[in-house]
Parts: C-alpha cells; sequence; structure tokens
C-alpha cells in the first residue's frame, strides 16, 4: 500500500522534530513548555498522529533556527543533523513576537482535595485554570485570579466567592468594585447587608445616595433613621450644609441604641465615625 503526499510529509515532520529536540537535549516536555502546547500534542506529532498549526510551525523554525520548509520535508538532512547544540541543556522559554499564539500553562503535581495546588493557564486567548490556586482567563480555586474568577477569595473583572474584588464584585460576605453585592459591600454602586459607596443599599447604608431599611446616612438618605442634607424616614437628623461635623456622634449613637438596643457595636461605630 503507498502513502499519499500528506502521509509522507507527515512522516517527514515526526522525523525531522523527533531529531531536532534530542540534539538539542529537549524532552517532549520542555518542547511543548517552550512552544505553548501540551506534552501530549508533542507526542502526537513526533508519532504522526497529528500536525502542528502554521503558528506553532513558526515557533518550531524560530526556536531550531531551521527553515519551515525543513521541518516538513527533510529538504536538507544534513542541516537538521548539523542544528548547534545548545550548551545549556537546562530548559529555558523563550519569549517569541505577540504574532504568535502565546500560552503558558503550569500544573503543580502536588494536589490537595484532588486540585493542583497551583494551576496557572494563561495566554492569547480563553484559558481555564482550576486549582487551590488558580490564575487564568476563567480562573476557580481557594485562591482566583482572572478576568472572570470564581473562588473563596476572588480577584477578577467578574469575581464571585466569599471574598470578591473586581468591576463587578457578588460575594457572599465581603466584597469590593465598581459594582458590589454582598454581606458587606463596598463599591460606587454597593449591595449589602452592611453597604458603602456612591449608592449604597442595604440594611445598613452610608454613602452620597444613602437607602437602607434600618439606618441610612448620606447626603441623601432614606430609612427609618435617616441622616443626611435630604431625609426621609420614621427618625431623622438633618445635616446643616453638607458637614456631617455638625452632628454631635453621641447624639447619633443615642438615637441608634434607642430604636436598636442590640445593634453591634462595630456597625454602629461604623455608622458615626463621620460625625464630630
Amino acid at each position: 500500500m503507498g502513502y499519499d503526499f500528506y502521509e509522507v510529509m507527515n512522516m517527514s515532520f515526526a522525523e525531522n522534530i523527533q531529531k531536532l529536540r534530542k540534539k538539542n537535549g529537549l524532552s517532549q516536555e520542555n518542547l511543548a513548555e517552550v512552544i505553548g502546547v501540551s506534552r501530549q500534542a508533542v507526542s502526537k506529532w513526533e508519532s504522526g498522529q497529528s500536525y502542528p498549526d502554521t503558528d506553532k510551525l513558526i515557533a518550531l523554525s524560530d526556536y531550531f533556527k531551521v527553515t519551515v520548509d525543513e521541518i516538513l520535508k527533510g529538504n536538507n538532512p544534513a542541516h537538521v543533523q548539523d542544528v548547534p547544540i545548545r550548551e545549556n541543556h537546562e530548559f529555558q522559554q523563550e519569549c517569541y513576537p505577540w504574532r504568535y499564539r502565546w500560552h503558558y500553562e503550569y500544573k503543580s503535581k502536588r494536589t490537595l482535595f484532588n486540585m493542583p495546588l497551583v494551576h496557572i493557564n494563561i495566554g492569547r486567548g480563553i484559558y481555564t485554570a482550576k486549582g487551590i490556586i488558580a490564575i487564568g482567563t476563567i480562573a476557580r480555586g481557594f485562591f482566583a485570579l482572572g478576568s472572570i474568577a470564581f473562588g473563596g477569595i476572588a480577584f477578577g473583572a467578574l469575581s464571585f466567592g466569599i471574598a470578591s474584588f473586581g468591576a463587578l464584585a457578588l460575594a457572599l460576605l465581603f466584597s469590593v468594585g465598581a459594582i458590589s453585592i454582598g454581606a458587606i459591600a463596598i463599591g460606587a454602586v454597593a449591595i449589602g447587608i452592611i453597604a458603602t459607596g456612591a449608592l449604597a443599599i442595604g440594611a445598613f447604608s452610608l454613602g452620597a445616595c444613602s437607602i437602607a431599611k434600618y439606618i441610612a446616612v448620606g447626603s441623601y438618605a432614606n430609612g427609618h433613621i435617616a441622616i443626611g442634607d435630604t431625609v426621609k424616614g420614621a427618625k431623622t437628623i438633618i445635616v446643616n450644609h453638607h458637614n456631617f461635623n455638625s452632628i454631635k456622634a453621641e447624639q447619633v449613637i443615642k438615637l441608634i441604641n434607642h430604636e436598636y438596643p442590640k445593634l453591634w457595636k462595630p456597625i454602629v461605630d461604623w455608622l458615626t465615625f463621620i460625625f464630630n
């Protein structure tokens, strides 16, 4: 049975890439990290089961200092044999111009709860990382950092977790972001049990525009207890000329303790720190 053109070319490529790799003292894993692919991808190239994309071919050509044509067809076998050996056989990752699809992935061998201790998966494109510490375009872990992050502690443009930090932050406990939603929320727009922001909405709110079920403090305040320049509530204190120092903290504390005698002291302190 004969081979067609593509089979012959693929066989030549497989042989050449294996020769070049071994000549430079690289393992399949080393070469995979240099080019930005998995070790399994390199293994399939060398066995002739698959073929690299154009950008990977260019990266291979640049790294081994041979032409793409020589890698593909073996037009100059002598040149393949005479490729200079790199003096340092230790693996070194090289950076290629941004026209290549750059990608880097690291996954620690140590695991916890059946997840790698560290998983980093970043590059030009969308890559998912999952680990105790996860860094990627989409990251999921106890500590997660990514464009979209899910975790115990999450940092990202969109972040979701127990504690979240990002442009849009959603958290069970503590959130900080342009738009922040959580039990304790801080942001330009903050929604939570305890909320602080330009627009603060919650059970207890402090902000320029403050809306609360129980206590609201702000330029505009709407709550059972409302303290500010413009107020709406059952119990109100009006601030003169935006000067919150004109109100005595003792006066506010007395009102809060009268209405909510069992309110946690740190919440009372937070609501009254801006007063004299």
